[in-house]
C-alpha cells in the first residue's frame, strides 16, 4: 500500500488537476447562482487579456494568476501503484485565484461579490466525484477519497495592484483565494536496480552480477 494521505488536505491527482480545479470552481458558482437575483450572470475562467475587454457585463470571473510549489510538504514520497511499483515523487502545488464580480452598477457588483464569497465559505471543499467531471474524459483525475479546499487569502494593496496591471484602467473590486497542496502524481515509476549478488574479479575490471 502507498502512504496514507491526510484526508481533506492533499490531492494526489493527474496533470489535469489544475484545469479541473478551475473549471470546477466556475461550475460551482454557476450551478449555485440564485437566478431570480442574478438572472443574466455569467461565470468564466479569464485570461489576462480578458480584463481589458470583459466578455460579459454581469457575472464573475476566476483568474489563475499564480502557481507555486507548496512549501508545506515539498518532499513527499511517491505512491505505490496497483502493480506494486513506486512512482516518482509527486509535485505539490498551491493555486492562486482572483475572483472578480462584474456588473453595470456598484450595488449589483457588491451583491455578486458578497454572494460568491459566502458560497465559497459555505462550500470550501470540492469532492473527487465533482471535480472528475472537469478532468480528462479517459480516466478519473482524482481518486475517490481525494478533496480540494479553497481558502480565502487576502493580498496587500500593492500585490493586488500588481495583479491588475494588465487590466488598467479597469480595476475592479476582487477577492483572492488559494487552493493549497494540489499534489500532482507522476505516471512514471522509479525502477530500482536489483541487488548485487556476486562480484567477479578479472584483470583490469570489476564485474557485478
Amino acid at each position: 500500500m502507498g502512504p496514507a494521505w491526510p484526508r481533506g488536505t492533499l490531492l494526489v491527482a493527474t496533470y489535469a488537476a489544475i484545469s479541473a480545479v478551475g473549471q470546477g470552481l466556475v461550475a460551482l458558482l454557476e450551478q449555485s447562482c440564485p437566478k431570480p437575483e442574478f438572472e443574466g450572470a455569467k461565470f468564466r475562467l479569464f485570461l489576462a487579456s480578458d480584463f481589458k475587454t470583459p466578455p460579459f457585463e454581469e457575472g464573475i470571473s476566476l483568474f489563475l494568476y499564480r502557481v507555486t510549489p507548496s512549501t508545506t510538504r515539498r518532499n513527499l514520497p511517491g505512491r505505490v501503484d496497483s502493480q506494486g511499483r513506486r512512482t516518482r515523487r509527486p509535485l505539490p502545488l498551491d493555486l492562486y485565484y482572483l475572483l472578480t464580480p462584474w456588473a453595470k452598477t456598484p450595488a449589483m457588483q457588491h451583491r455578486l461579490l458578497g454572494w460568491a464569497m459566502r458560497l465559497l465559505e459555505d462550500t470550501p471543499t470540492l469532492t473527487a466525484s465533482f471535480l472528475n467531471h472537469y478532468g480528462t474524459p479517459e480516466a478519473d483525475t482524482f481518486l475517490p477519497d481525494e478533496t480540494v479546499t479553497l481558502v480565502f487569502e487576502p493580498l496587500s494593496i500593492q500585490d493586488m495592484l500588481n495583479i491588475w496591471k494588465p487590466g488598467e484602467p479597469n480595476i475592479q473590486v476582487s477577492a483572492t483565494y488559494v487552493a493549497r497542496m494540489v499534489v500532482i502524481e507522476s505516471a512514471i515509476s522509479d525502477e530500482e536496480a536489483g541487488r548485487v549478488q556476486t562480484r567477479v574479479l578479472e584483470p583490469g575490471r570489476l564485474t557485478e552480477r
